[in-house]
């Protein structure tokens, strides 16, 4: 099975949208070493702390699903799929929203609901730039 190549990436390149999802793939990749490397200081962070090798468990099943994400939007990254990234970006905003439900619930602090609310934040924000350089990139085609 051949891949279709990638779209031309001098446009690409130049969205606002595509420069969006870098950090966003990089915070991904952090978060796995810092959840891997120091579980219970990682859950900690997160606002939903941990106690028992149980518990660290999780926080490292964590860590192997974010790396699976992490590694899929380089993907799209590298190949310069602004619509695969605009739909990746959309489903996630379950994450940092359900990230943000679960730590209010576990009574985290009002500084680390708010930072997974700025996180949903940031990730619409690049869902809509993703948007209209796609929508940009269909019409000058």
């Amino acid at each position: 099975m051949t891949l279709p190549p990638p779209p031309t990436s001098r446009p690409v390149l130049r969205t606002f949208g595509f420069w969006l999802s870098v950090p966003l793939a990089l915070l991904q990749a952090v978060n796995v070493a810092r959840a891997l490397s120091d579980p219970t200081g990682f859950a900690t962070y997160y606002g939903v702390p941990v106690d028992g090798a149980d518990a660290i468990a999780w926080v490292q099943v964590y860590a192997l699903r974010t790396a699976f994400v992490a590694a899929l939007v380089a993907i799209f990254l590298v190949r310069r799929d602004l619509r695969a990234l605009f739909w990746i970006a959309i489903a996630a905003l379950i994450l940092p929203l359900g990230d943000a439900w679960l730590t209010h619930q576990a009574g985290a602090a009002f500084s680390i609901v708010a930072r997974h609310l700025a996180t949903a934040g940031y990730l619409a924000l690049t869902c809509f730039a993703l948007f209209v350089a796609h929508r940009n990139a269909m019409r000058a085609a």
